[in-house]
């Protein structure tokens, strides 16, 4: 058999093409992933009709689908590796200490919003809300968690909740034999007690204007999502969390991630099994402590 013919994709038009998708969406390609990309982006070349990667930028800057083609761009390009309960310590930073701290911060309005930036097909917000219910969340508080991505395809995947074997690498069999019910092909679905508790929405991190619709959170993980955005991209988006963060919420990343050279909008908290980083809460106004009006 003979290999299928690959388009060459031109330096000039895959600089092009990869500024046009970080403007889009953060996701930065340098110059060592441009093999990678003519590989992948060659299927779309075939879909369109197109002759060559000019002819396809073009398309991409000017075609009335252009956002729908981005879209397939962003599918076939994203890495989305994740499996449940990725990074114990933090996990268990999150339900022995933040979690708790946060029934008694939220005890008036007994409501606790948490979003996962970056969710891909599903496994880290399913984790938390597992967490949450072992922790014996109270019947008549509203828990709220959000998972996000720019993805469509592993949204589909995360909304039908099934999963692989290697989606389990890190998963005590206690959690699968209590959250999970085996399928005739050996998959695990994840049951309707966890399945309640998450909403998953497509969102791009680097619109505010639909970031903001999300409403205050009391904790955000946006765990190895960074990693693989531009230095601008990064800031953008925490600026973005920090807005919508509530005073003194959690912002939660990956362990090779940090905010150095990002922002010095938030604190380093120390918490018993890792570090996590808080939107730092207001000191109280003297004057309006003297007024009565702070409690």
């Amino acid at each position: 058999m003979f290999e299928e013919e690959i388009i060459p994709l031109p330096t000039d038009v895959f600089r092009l093409i990869s500024d046009l998708i970080n403007d889009y969406c953060g996701i930065y390609f340098d110059l060592s992933s441009k093999y990678i990309v003519e590989r992948r982006l060659n299927r779309r070349l075939k879909v369109n009709h197109m002759r060559d990667f000019r002819e396809y930028y073009r398309l991409l800057m000017y075609d009335r689908k252009r956002n729908e083609e981005l879209q397939n761009i962003i599918d076939i390009l994203t890495v989305n590796e994740t499996y449940f309960f990725r990074e114990q310590n933090q996990l268990s930073a999150f339900s022995e200490e933040i979690f708790p701290e946060l029934l008694v911060k939220n005890r008036n309005k007994k409501r606790i919003n948490i979003w996962s930036a970056g969710c891909s097909t599903g496994e880290e917000p399913y984790t938390i809300a597992m967490l949450i219910i072992e922790k014996g969340c109270p019947a008549d508080w509203d828990i709220n968690i959000i998972g996000s991505d720019i993805s469509q395809r592993v949204l589909r995947i995360a909304r039908e909740g099934i999963y692989k074997k290697n989606s389990f690498r890190a998963t005590n069999q206690y959690f699968i034999k209590k959250y999970f019910h085996e399928q005739q092909s050996g998959d695990q679905k994840i049951s309707d007690k966890v399945k309640e508790l998450v909403n998953f929405n497509y969102l791009n991190l680097l619109d505010p204007f639909k970031v903001r619709l999300l409403g205050e959170m009391d904790v955000i993980f946006c765990r190895n999502v960074l990693i693989y955005f531009s230095q601008t991209a990064r800031k953008k988006v925490i600026e973005n969390f920090f807005e919508i963060l509530s005073e003194g919420g959690h912002l939660l990343l990956g362990h090779t991630e940090s905010l150095i050279n990002i922002s010095t909008a938030f604190t380093l908290k120390h918490l018993k099994h890792d570090m996590v980083y808080q939107k730092p809460e207001r000191p109280l106004n003297k004057s309006m402590l003297e007024k009565g009006n702070i409690i």
